[in-house]
């Protein structure tokens, strides 16, 4: 990712107060408060810099220069992923758009800012299968154990971002579950589905991905043709991981309404062979 403008050169960035604001906001962060370990000897007040441009997915260099006042126009996606860096509250996404001299982007079910208040949470999970997810099941972020369970689901990109799609159009995507929960995998999807077009309407993106499962799927079209509504699961789900086998997991969730994204937590009951499964699962976990 480079830090160069995406044609807004004559938008208006205030480069004191946009470095001010960064200083600051780094400052103010403790290591535990975004999933980094403490350690002793720490001099710098917060964060250090270099740990900030990690947490964005930027060097530090051009972190750095922000923070003095120097270098290129960030662009939106640099603003966007800075403010995912620093756990900003949507409130204050907003204001480092506007003192980098762009629009906020809008606060709709489109948004992938994850709040502070689950990024929290979600940091605190290194030893368990967890993910953040949209409203359309596309992955935001996974623990270790999350990827380990299921692979990595963060790298798709287009309509395939969404389980859903996939789950419809890649076998590959179904052969990590129970194959004798597949009917109800897709009755689920298809549910869920129809439950978010009619909520967000023709021209949205659940509508956009209704009309390409429609076209690419014999399987989809006799499901959504049951007009399905409400359809669940019952908070245990089965996986058929390629290297321990079957997996019984207990599925979690907590909402952020104001995002429209969901935190999943996946565990499995002390002294259970999945419990046993889960601890042989870690030691194959990246990063883990």
């Amino acid at each position: 990712m480079n830090g160069a403008g995406t044609g807004e050169e004559a938008a208006v960035i205030d480069r004191a107060g946009l470095a001010g604001f960064l200083r600051h906001r780094r400052e103010s962060l403790q290591p535990e408060d975004v999933g980094l370990p403490h350690g002793q000897r720490r001099r710098t007040a917060g964060l250090r810099r270099e740990e900030v441009a990690a947490l964005c997915h930027i060097s530090a260099d051009y972190y750095s220069r922000l923070e003095r006042e120097r270098g290129p126009h960030p662009s939106e996606q640099m603003i966007a992923s800075i403010a995912q860096g620093l756990h900003l509250s949507l409130d204050e996404r907003d204001h480092l758009f506007r003192l980098a001299g762009h629009n906020p982007p809008a606060r709709d079910a489109t948004s992938e800012h994850i709040g502070p208040g689950l990024l929290r949470i979600f940091d605190r999970l290194t030893d368990t299968p967890a993910e953040i997810v949209t409203e359309l099941g596309e992955t935001l972020r996974q623990t270790p154990l999350g990827v380990a369970l299921t692979g990595d689901t963060t790298r798709y990109t287009g309509p395939a971002r969404s389980i859903g799609y996939r789950w419809f159009t890649d076998p590959a995507t179904r052969a990590r579950y129970h194959p004798d929960d597949h009917a109800l995998h897709s009755r689920v999807f298809a549910a869920g589905l129809r439950k978010l077009v009619t909520l967000r309407g023709p021209g949205s993106r659940p509508a956009q991905l209704m009309e390409l499962l429609l076209a690419q799927s014999e399987e989809f079209r006799t499901v959504w043709e049951e007009h399905e509504i409400g359809i669940g699961h019952s908070g245990v789900k089965r996986y058929a991981h390629p290297e321990v086998g079957a997996l019984e997991l207990n599925c979690q969730t907590l909402l952020d309404p104001d995002q429209s994204h969901v935190l999943l937590v996946y565990t499995a009951a002390p002294g259970s062979e999945s419990y046993e499964k889960l601890q042989l699962l870690s030691a194959i976990a990246p990063n883990a």
